[in-house]
């Protein structure tokens, strides 16, 4: 990626003196996301895999993180458990103070609609409906009224850059467009992190840059957590710290290349 192209030396250098700021105040508060001693363990007896063998992590609100690792790491398994969409076999997790590593489906369930955004490599959109009803859905699920709904709707797609692109379908919008509309229905219900998986696959390099410079306005610009799983280091530049899964382990975790600039 044509990285240079996409920031100014001056935009730098302010948005490293906001995230020094912001990593000052996250100091002084609780993690957003805790995980300490997670394992998970799939199967039995000899067909048994053991897929995270014991990983601790905090992240801080406000972070912008990068999870990366080969397939088989263990990154995509701690995706799923960091978005609630699994249980870990054992271990502690807590987002946002709540332990959450032993509710129920139905409870899972109601974290994720409230508190995680989710944004993936395939959009997940609904062919046959609007930028607009696309974006309006998770509000709809969470029984917000039409008018609250239309508005925030509009105003999100505005914010991601589609303001002109609002009552087109899915196969009306570029592969970048798309994505867009999918950030913008991962923000709809005020989530106080987005988690994105390979958030880029499906992208060329130009659409590559636009999602991630986008993802880093959303950070810097608007405090919210970015989590991004990826195996692209290209990508993983973007953020400010990479995590690094092997073997079901946590093998480095430190500053990337972009946060120092």
């Amino acid at each position: 990626m044509e990285q240079g192209e996409a920031r100014t030396a001056g935009t730098s250098a302010v948005a490293a003196t906001t995230m020094k700021h912001a990593r000052a105040k996250a100091s002084h508060e609780a993690p957003l996301i805790e995980v300490k001693d997670i394992t998970k363990v799939y199967g039995e007896g000899e067909s048994m895999v053991h897929a995270l063998r014991g990983v601790s992590l905090s992240i801080s609100h406000g972070e912008f993180v990068a999870i990366m690792g080969p397939s088989g790491s263990g990154k995509s398994t701690f995706m799923h458990l960091l978005g609630c969409l699994d249980r870990p076999t054992s271990g502690s997790y807590r987002l946002a103070g709540q332990e959450v590593s032993g509710l129920t489906r139905d409870e899972l369930a109601a974290i994720r609609s409230k508190q995680i955004g989710f944004v993936f490599q395939s959009f997940n959109l609904l062919a046959r409906t609007s930028a607009l009803e696309n974006v309006e859905l998770p509000m709809l699920y969470a029984g917000v009224a039409q008018k609250t709904r239309d508005e925030r709707a509009r105003a999100l797609l505005k914010q991601v850059g589609l303001g002109e692109r609002m009552d087109h379908r899915p196969n009306e919008l570029s592969g970048g467009q798309q994505q867009r509309v999918a950030i913008a229905r991962a923000l709809a219900n005020g989530a106080p992190f987005l988690m994105a998986d390979e958030p880029t696959g499906n992208l060329d390099s130009a659409s590559s840059v636009e999602i991630m410079t986008l993802f880093r306005h959303l950070n810097r610009d608007n405090g919210i957590t970015v989590i991004v799983v990826t195996h692209a280091p290209d990508v993983a530049s973007w953020s400010d710290r990479m995590v690094t899964f092997r073997d079901g382990l946590i093998i480095s975790d430190h500053p990337s290349g972009e946060a120092s600039q």
